[in-house]
């Protein structure tokens, strides 16, 4: 057990490696190394189009969330869920430049002895809000409708996911070909871009189930059984120190660690598109670093290694992570974002510009590392808190 990730005790997985062996032999798309499987245009029938059809959840974040709900009664972080799990699959989608005229589709299946109908109201709710938000900064998404389900015998509490669909000119699309020499630049998770209400904390929809158990008292466990798997091991449980409503001082502010781990996901669309309008010929990769965090670009190299030697300063939600959890940096790092969600690699002589357009947003962007020419795919982070070879 000592030897094992807490991640994978958990049932869940950064790597994600059972889910790509199952998959390996299926067609990769138009675009092999582009972060999205690119189709040919079965909707239009047009040889110089094609389609991009993408689906994903808020994963157990919803879990949280309903924890959150339960002891405060505050609806507002099911409108967070909402975003989580479109942001899942809009910025995806915009790492191969798929950043307007998307259809969106919704699929709850929630236990209706655990989660009433005004949660039910406030995602659709609020699906509409981030809608009409993205519309206001230029990015078209339109909700086709969606399939809410009673569906207690499989699911504990809910599971918030979307489906979402796009036609593009094949001449758009950014397919990944990082080369040696590309500066990596990271795009922060944290702070708040003018299109945010408030402190995002930067967690995004990854890692939620490590951050809930290592975090929460086990109080929870007796409170809330629904609220976690009931065959993991007892010891990793809710075997954190934190209330839910216990608050951390994040630039003079008292934040409730629990909203402070339930920031919505942020989206990256409106500095992408942006990017596609005025950088588009020095853009060689866009990675969103999800499951697998830091990692994440090693699936879309080959023969180099990104040396990450410039990170930003940990987060304060990340440190508190580590801190409650005892979790290895290592595996900090390929389980969380720590602190960016968005790689952009562009030559050197780009890089001012991509971090100038970012700012326009308030979102800050540095350049975090390299790449260089390596035997394998590879990613070496080099951390305050030591060098991590993957």
């Amino acid at each position: 057990m000592s030897n094992q990730y807490k991640y994978n005790l958990r049932g869940v997985s950064a790597s994600k490696d059972e889910v790509h062996a199952a998959i390996q032999h299926l067609d990769k798309g138009l675009f092999p190394n582009a972060f999205c499987k690119i189709l040919p245009d079965i909707a239009g029938g047009n040889p110089d189009y094609c389609n991009i059809m993408h689906a994903d959840t808020a994963g157990t974040k919803t879990s949280l969330a309903y924890l959150y709900w339960r002891e405060t009664g505050d609806l507002s972080v099911w409108a967070g869920i909402a975003q989580d799990a479109i942001v899942m699959n809009l910025d995806d989608m915009a790492c191969v430049g798929c950043v307007d005229n998307i259809l969106l589709s919704s699929t709850i299946g929630r236990n209706k002895n655990c989660i009433s109908g005004e949660v039910i109201t406030t995602i659709i709710q609020a699906t509409s809000d981030f809608l009409s938000t993205l519309r206001h900064l230029g990015i078209g998404v339109t909700l086709a409708g969606g399939e809410t389900a009673d569906v207690g015998d499989i699911v504990r509490t809910i599971d918030v996911g979307y489906t979402a669909f796009a036609r593009m000119p094949r001449t758009a699309i950014l397919e990944n070909h990082i080369q040696p020499g590309d500066v990596a630049i990271g795009l922060a998770s944290f702070g708040q871009a003018i299109y945010e209400p408030y402190y995002n904390g930067g967690m995004g929809s990854n890692g939620l189930t490590s951050a809930r158990h290592d975090v929460f008292t086990n109080t929870y466990a007796a409170q809330y059984p629904e609220s976690y798997d009931p065959m993991l091991p007892k010891a990793l449980v809710y075997n954190g120190s934190r209330r839910l409503t216990d608050t951390i001082h994040v630039g003079g502010e008292a934040i409730p660690i629990g909203k402070l781990v339930l920031s919505p996901t942020r989206t990256y669309l409106p500095v992408i598109r942006e990017l596609f309008q005025h950088v588009r010929s020095s853009l060689h990769g866009m990675i969103h670093c999800t499951g697998g965090g830091q990692t994440k670009v090693q699936k879309f190299i080959q023969n180099l290694r990104i040396v990450k030697n410039n990170l930003f300063p940990l987060p304060p939600l990340f440190e508190l992570i580590q801190q409650e959890s005892g979790t290895s940096w290592r595996e900090m790092y390929q389980v969380f974002n720590m602190g960016h969600r968005l790689e952009v690699y562009v030559p050197e002589r780009a890089a001012q510009q991509v971090i100038d357009i970012a700012a326009a947003f308030n979102i800050e962007a540095r350049v975090i590392g390299f790449a260089e020419a390596a035997d394998s795919a590879a990613v070496r982070i080099e951390s305050p808190f030591g060098t991590f070879e993957y």
